[in-house]
């Protein structure tokens, strides 16, 4: 059964780390394993590797076949140059010293490189931010020039433009003053010819004094017939009440007394035909008596003139 040296994914998406572990070959990718030897992170630079240097060794001494990605990482930690190492000691073209010398100056030369990289990238960060701080110096510095510019335009505009307005101004108020002295000298005469109006409101304004004090006093009585109509007024309500339920009993009658009167109406109509038609003979009656009238009185002169003689008779 052939045992492979592999990694195992593990992490969350876009953010992978690995464990390298020693499976079956038929076994799926990140399912049963032997063992664990280490783990494996590409995501920080440098990658960080943490490894079993002896047993990742014990398992290749066995025969287990590392993956092309897995023997770049034993590589990179020493593992197949140990391996190597101790294949010479045991073929006797090295003595165990020898190969431990060999090692060690290869991890120290190892570990400067890996600390020269180290160093190369921090300075590589460092320039990277300074060069960036510098263009941002940069930017900000024209920016704040152009400010300033822009400022000492406006600042300059403002000055022009307040020069020009007080200019106007004065101008302004140099025709002013020629154009209110003849004003002036025609407001003199006007108002010496307002006095005596002014004089007359006054006087006018002392006579009608009294006349509004003795509108103020007949306001003044006023009020006390105001209150008084005031209190009829409320004594007035409660007999309107009163004078309200009278109202609605009588309502009732008066619907009653609407059908006698609508009874009577066709009588009425009747009479007035034949009240029509004595109209004439009463007009020829009185026509008649002022006919006869005249002659009423020629007849009565004459017994009166009988009745005066008669005494004068009977002297």
């Amino acid at each position: 059964m052939p045992v492979k040296i592999r990694l195992s994914r593990h992490g969350r998406k876009k953010a992978p780390f690995y464990h390298i572990v020693v499976a079956d070959s038929r076994a799926p990718r990140d399912g049963r394993f032997i063992e664990r030897i280490g783990s494996y992170s590409p995501v920080t630079n440098p990658a960080t590797i943490e490894l079993n240097f002896d047993r990742a060794l014990d398992w290749l001494q066995k025969g287990a076949q590392p993956t092309n990605t897995t023997r770049a990482i034993l590589s990179y930690k020493g593992v197949m140059l140990k391996k190597h190492l101790l294949e010479g000691v045991n073929k006797g073209a090295l003595t165990e010293e020898q190969a431990e010398e060999k090692f060690a100056a290869w991890l120290e030369e190892k570990d400067v490189k890996i600390q020269a990289k180290k160093e190369r990238l921090v300075k590589g960060e460092q320039d990277e931010t300074a060069k960036r701080l510098e263009a941002e110096a940069k930017v900000r510095e024209a920016r704040a020039q152009e400010i300033a510019k822009r400022q000492a335009e406006l600042a300059a505009k403002e000055a022009s433009e307040k020069a020009e307005k007080e200019a106007a101004k004065e101008e302004a108020e140099v025709v002013a003053e020629e154009k209110t002295e003849p004003a002036a000298k025609k407001v003199e005469p006007a108002k010496e010819k307002a006095e005596p109006a002014a004089k007359k409101v006054e006087a006018a304004k002392e006579k009608t004094e009294p006349v509004a004090k003795k509108v103020e006093a007949t306001k003044e009585k006023a009020e006390p017939v105001a209150k008084k109509a005031e209190t009829t007024k409320e004594k007035a309500e409660p007999a309107a009440k009163k004078v309200e339920p009278a109202k609605e009993k009588a309502e009732p009658a008066a619907k009653k007394a609407e059908p006698a009167k609508e009874k009577t109406e066709p009588a009425a109509k009747k009479e007035e035909p034949a009240k029509e038609k004595a109209e004439p003979a009463a007009k020829k009656v009185e026509a008649t008596k002022e006919k006869t009238e005249p002659a009423a009185k020629k007849e009565a002169k004459p017994a009166a003139e009988d009745k005066k003689e008669t005494p004068k008779e009977k002297e």
